[in-house]
C-alpha cells in the first residue's frame, strides 16, 4: 500500500520551528508515516490536517518540551492519535526520559502501541478514563500536559492532585484561553504564565506553576 507523501516544505518548517537530531527526525519520519497508513480507517487526526502535518502536529506537539526541558517523567491525557504524547515520547527516549499515555478508545491505543514500537518512543499507554487512571501518577511524574482535550476548569479537576504537589501543567491552548482563565478563576487560584505558539499565532501555551481550589467559591 502506498503511503500519501507529505509536501517536504512542511517538514522543513516544522523543523526550523521546533529543531531536533537527525535521529528524532528519522523516528518522527516513520510516526508520520504509519499515522498516514492508519488514518484511512481510524480518522486519528482531522483529514484536512495532513497536509501540515509537520507543523500542525509533530513541532505543535514538541514545542511543549521547551517549556520544561529539564524533566524527565511526562504524563499525557487523552492522547488520542499521539499529539503530543507519541512526539513527546520519542523526543525523551533521546534523553533518556519517559512519558506515560492515557487513552479510553482501544482502537487509538492500538495505534499509539504499534507507532510506539516502530519509533522507539518512551512511552507506557494506559487504556482507561482519565478520572480511574489518575492517582497511580501521584508521585511519579514531573509535567502533565492534555492538547485539545478538555476546557481549563475541567483540566484543573482532573489534575488537581498533582498540580498541588508540584507537577508542571504544559497545556497548548488556542484563541478563546483568556475566557477560559477568566472561568476557571471563580474556582481556582492559579500561578500560571502564557507563552506564544510558535506554530500558531491565535494559540499560547499556557504553564502552570500551581491550582488550589478556592474556598470561597
Amino acid at each position: 500500500m502506498t503511503v500519501r507523501s507529505v509536501d517536504n516544505s512542511d517538514r522543513q518548517r516544522g523543523l526550523s520551528l521546533t529543531p531536533v537530531s537527525r535521529e528524532t527526525e528519522e523516528r518522527l519520519v516513520v510516526l508520520v508515516a504509519e499515522l498516514e497508513r492508519w488514518q484511512r480507517a481510524k480518522n486519528l487526526v482531522s483529514t484536512a490536517t495532513l497536509d501540515e502535518v509537520w507543523t500542525r502536529h509533530i513541532a505543535d506537539s514538541l514545542q511543549l518540551f521547551d517549556h520544561a526541558p529539564e524533566a524527565r517523567r511526562w504524563l499525557d491525557l487523552g492522547s488520542g492519535g499521539g499529539f503530543p504524547g507519541l512526539v513527546l515520547g520519542i523526543r525523551l527516549a533521546e534523553i533518556g526520559g519517559h512519558i506515560d499515555l492515557v487513552e479510553s478508545n482501544a482502537r487509538k491505543c492500538a495505534f499509539l502501541r504499534h507507532a510506539a514500537r516502530l519509533t522507539g518512543a518512551a512511552v507506557t499507554v494506559h487504556a482507561a478514563r482519565i478520572e480511574d487512571a489518575m492517582p497511580q501518577f501521584l508521585g511519579k511524574v514531573d509535567v502533565v500536559t492534555a492538547r485539545a482535550l478538555a476546557p481549563l476548569p475541567l483540566l484543573l479537576d482532573w489534575c488537581k492532585e498533582l498540580l498541588r504537589t508540584g507537577v508542571i501543567g504544559v497545556f497548548p491552548k488556542g484563541q478563546h484561553l483568556d475566557a477560559e482563565l477568566t472561568d476557571a478563576s471563580k474556582y481556582w487560584k492559579i500561578q500560571a504564565s502564557t507563552f506564544p505558539s510558535v506554530t500558531d499565532s491565535a494559540a499560547r501555551i499556557l504553564v502552570i506553576r500551581n491550582a488550589q481550589k478556592r474556598t470561597d467559591s
